[in-house]
């Protein structure tokens, strides 16, 4: 069990399972976080693909513009988490 679980959090993630498509995704995040959370959330993303196909550090650096740390902070997410990211990457790179 999650440590930060809570019910403000289970009302969020509510919120975004009850999403259709992308575009209401797009609507809903939008008023939810700032354009640079948002870019933030979409690297961190682009780098746990990246990761998961094997691609190296300084490429997904220089593709993502994130910082190695960050990189591998989603590294570690990736191996030793809960895998959320491998879930995720899992469903939408079998489409």
């Amino acid at each position: 069990m999650s440590k930060m679980k809570d019910e403000k959090l289970d009302f969020l993630f509510q919120g975004i399972l009850s999403l259709k498509n992308v575009e209401e995704c797009y609507n809903f995040f939008e008023d939810l976080c700032t354009v640079a959370e948002l870019l933030e959330m979409s690297k961190r993303m682009l780098a746990a693909k990246m990761l998961y196909e094997n691609h190296i550090y300084s490429e997904i650096a220089e593709v993502t513009g994130l910082s190695t740390a960050t990189i591998s902070r989603v590294s570690r997410c990736l191996k030793y988490g809960k895998d959320g990211y491998t879930t995720v990457l899992g469903r939408i790179l079998e489409k």
